[in-house]
């Protein structure tokens, strides 16, 4: 009986990682620019959130709440090339010729 208990713990465990998506699945290169964008912002609820935009995972770093109103977030794929930014003194919503809202929201993976 203990070992059907605990094969039953181990499959509902690896069940759950499995559909758990990791941050630490988000590349390196990713980690090493909300490092510096850590240290460039002093701004409140600054966050990076990741998406999936045009088929594949976007992220945004959203500066948050400054007394500059005109602060842009920046879209970067998952090879950390900038893609485009959304917001700023225009407010702009399109990246790569599509509106932004198409994108799915996965998760926050930073928040300052």
């Amino acid at each position: 009986m203990n070992y059907y208990f605990l094969g039953l713990l181990a499959l509902s465990t690896s069940f759950f990682y499995a559909c758990k998506k990791d941050a630490r699945e988000t590349p390196t290169c990713i980690w090493n620019k909300i490092t510096a964008f850590d240290s460039s912002f002093e701004c409140a609820e600054a966050k990076v959130d990741n998406y999936t935009f045009q088929g594949e995972t976007v992220y945004v770093f959203d500066p948050g709440v400054c007394s500059q109103t005109d602060m842009a977030s920046e879209v970067l794929n998952q090879d950390c090339e900038s893609i485009g930014f959304l917001g700023g003194l225009i407010g702009n919503q399109t990246i790569n010729g599509e509106n932004f809202s198409s994108a799915h929201f996965e998760e926050t993976i930073w928040t300052k």
